[in-house]
């Protein structure tokens, strides 16, 4: 923390804070800007525009309406193979992932906050059990410090 307060990196920073990504010759900032580029980068904004549409509708949505209203959320996930697929059918979207990590942001602040949401539960374990998360979720980075990693939570 004190390398970033006192370092080169904050000032380069557009908004003097961090997400800042480096792709090539592309510089971004905000974590949603950064999420989108990776989603579109990497074939995870849905499989045509009308998903790319809705992933949009659904991240935009979640951003701003999770920590009063998860049950939309709960109802999107029951209206897709029985809540047992992902956002938009069975492929892994960028969407996804912000919902997870929105949903274990709010478990460390309120953990009992998902027990009334029984297919977001399960969402977040079938998310959390993917290898790459799983071996993230269960690091020493991530356990000391699950929300924003300034260990203050």
């Amino acid at each position: 923390m004190e390398t970033w307060m006192k370092g080169s990196l904050k000032a380069s920073c557009l908004y003097g804070q961090l997400p800042k990504f480096q792709d090539g010759d592309l510089t971004l900032y905000q974590s949603n800007a950064i999420l989108r580029h990776l989603g579109r980068s990497l074939g995870l904004y849905g499989k045509d525009q009308q998903e790319a549409a809705l992933l949009d509708v659904v991240n935009d949505g979640y951003v701003k309406a999770l920590p009063g209203y998860l049950k939309p959320f709960e109802m999107l996930l029951s209206q897709d193979e029985g809540g047992q697929a992902f956002i938009v059918g069975n492929q892994i979207s960028f969407a996804d992932y912000n919902l997870l990590d929105l949903l274990l942001i709010h478990r460390v602040l309120a953990p009992s906050c998902l027990d009334s949401f029984p297919l977001l539960s399960a969402y977040v374990v079938r998310l959390s059990a993917r290898p790459k998360l799983k071996a993230f979720l269960s690091s020493p980075e991530h356990v000391n410090r699950p929300i924003n990693g300034n260990g203050k939570q």
